[in-house]
């Protein structure tokens, strides 16, 4: 009893442990079928006529809108763009997905923004917490001020993920050479949920079919993401402790490769909040670890590509390959060059400082920015 107590695994321990890792892996499996099954039903669905069913999202302002309001109702940002490759792959045009990506990016920093709110009640803490939660919202809204008026008019992104995508593809006529395997793997799933839709009801059994798929996407990556907290939120915290303070290169690297194993860079930033609010970091060595959670978080959109293979194979990679070289450009870019670095930290401290003094400020700001202004926004669009 001695040694457990100590930190020695038991048996029992370790066969939990096994256990959890083995029902994770069942998950990542479902997570990738799931996407398929996105990707299938769209594709019946609209017949190939994808364009036409989102005329709505063609403004690219409409699809930036969308992925932020979409991302903040369900928060979590791996769920949302694992939707979005699917519905490429289903057809949905890449042009009209990537604005959605840039939007799940403001989208996800909410669930850390909530968390600071409990620390509320005291002033200084309230101010730090409020303060190391924010500056990812500025920094995501900066990226996209930067970067989506260059993607509309050059489209860079979209070119060189397509580069990328066709060399790891092998082309858009071709299937996926080295991902072959996936899809005689996830046949069995699509095809079970296909005849229950069309068990359900044959008329709507494609739209079932997404329903599905992003129901088993929310699912799979909440338990995923809760599974993995108990496995690896104890050794992240160390890592934390160990690397967040070593310098900016050192915290980026840090909180990509935590965001990886967690799988949710709301997980990671929002772990951040309560170290902030006591005052064990500065804004300034949180904030370099929160760009590195911006780059962790793409591991999803790329597992969940995995799961196409055939002519959309290469769109569903190249969206994901989207998300990866956005957020991996916007943190060179902007962290890269001290005057635009300086920016998101100086507007997260004015607005810690306004809110500490007015708490309905806060509330007012996450209902404002995060729901009312982007609706607002959809209304006055269309």
């Amino acid at each position: 009893m001695a040694e457990t107590s100590q930190g020695i695994d038991t048996p029992k321990s370790t066969l939990t442990t096994t256990l959890q890792w083995i029902t994770i892996a069942l998950l990542v499996y479902l997570l990738i079928s799931s996407v398929g099954m996105i990707g299938a039903g769209f594709k019946g669905a609209t017949k190939g006529q994808a364009s036409e069913l989102f005329q709505f999202a063609t403004n690219p302002f409409t699809g930036l809108i969308i992925g932020i309001l979409a991302t903040a109702m369900i928060q979590s940002s791996s769920t949302v763009t694992s939707i979005i490759v699917g519905l490429v792959a289903g057809g949905l045009p890449v042009e009209t997905a990537v604005p959605m990506i840039m939007g799940a990016n403001i989208g996800t920093t909410i669930t850390n923004t909530i968390v600071s709110l409990g620390h509320v009640r005291r002033k200084k803490e309230f101010r730090r917490a409020f303060a190391s939660a924010t500056v990812h919202d500025f920094f995501n809204v900066m990226a996209v001020v930067i970067f989506l008026p260059i993607e509309i008019m050059f489209k860079p992104l979209s070119t060189v993920g397509g580069y990328f995508a066709e060399m790891l593809v092998g082309g858009e006529n071709m299937s996926v050479k080295g991902l072959n395997f996936i899809k005689p793997a996830t046949k069995p799933v699509i095809e079970l949920f296909t005849n229950i839709s069309n068990a359900i009801s044959e008329n709507i059994a494609f739209y079932l079919l997404i329903a599905f798929g992003i129901m088993i996407i929310f699912l799979a990556i909440t338990v995923i993401g809760k599974l993995l907290k108990k496995l690896m939120v104890g050794r992240a915290k160390i890592i934390m402790h160990n690397a967040i303070g070593k310098g900016p290169v050192t915290g980026i690297f840090s909180g990509a490769i935590i965001t990886v194993l967690v799988q949710s860079s709301s997980t990671t930033t929002s772990l951040m909040v309560p170290l902030a609010g006591s005052g064990v970091f500065r804004l300034k060595q949180i904030y370099p670890f929160t760009l590195g959670a911006n780059i962790g978080t793409t591991i999803t959109a790329l597992l969940a590509a995995t799961a196409i293979s055939g002519e959309t194979a290469v769109f569903a990679l190249q969206i994901a390959l989207v998300h990866l070289f956005y957020n991996s450009s916007a943190v060179l870019l902007i962290y890269g060059i001290k005057n635009l670095r300086k920016i998101p930290i100086r507007g997260a401290l004015w607005l810690a400082r306004v809110a500490t003094e007015n708490k309905m400020i806060a509330l007012g700001y996450i209902l404002g920015v995060f729901f009312a202004l982007p609706a607002a926004l959809i209304f006055i669009t269309n």
